[in-house]
């Protein structure tokens, strides 16, 4: 099994819109490099740290979610109107992928990014490392048990 921080704004898809949801397709990925690691590395049944980006002050991880279907062709790469379009995707041998997550759990608290970058234990984390601005990272999984942990104390 492998183990993800999977960033996302809250006002593109929150925690609570997954709850809501259920299942969801994880779409919008346009990075080679994450592509790949879809495409290459992330399993059904693999999870996923879910972590709320680009939301002021509210930034950090929130809860966590399974894969429950491998990478396949992100259709918004095909539609003219959407913010994902991609001109260039060919729809015989799509250019873009997205997999499709699943809610399990949102966490009592939130473990802010400050408080990740602040603890030792995270200095080798994806995440904190300078100049990482991938939207998805595989971590390890005593780096996904710790920020699990966390997330049930109280502060």
């Amino acid at each position: 099994m492998n183990y993800w921080l999977m960033k996302s704004e809250p006002n593109e898809l929150s925690i609570d819109d997954l709850k809501r949801a259920k299942r969801e397709k994880w779409h919008g990925i346009r990075n080679y490099q994450v592509r790949n690691m879809m495409r290459d590395v992330m399993k059904k049944g693999d999870l996923a740290l879910f972590y709320h980006s680009n939301a002021g002050k509210e930034i950090g991880v929130v809860g966590v979610m399974e894969i429950v279907k491998e990478a396949y062709g992100d259709v918004t790469q095909f539609d003219a109107e959407n913010k994902y379009y991609d001109a260039k995707s060919d729809l015989a041998n799509p250019r873009w992928l997205c997999v499709d997550v699943k809610f399990v759990q949102k966490f009592a608290r939130q473990v802010t990014l400050n408080e990740i970058k602040s603890n030792k234990f995270f200095a080798d984390l994806p995440l904190v490392k300078k100049g990482n601005r991938l939207s998805v990272v595989q971590i390890k999984k005593t780096h996904f048990d710790k920020l699990v942990l966390l997330a049930s104390k109280a502060v």
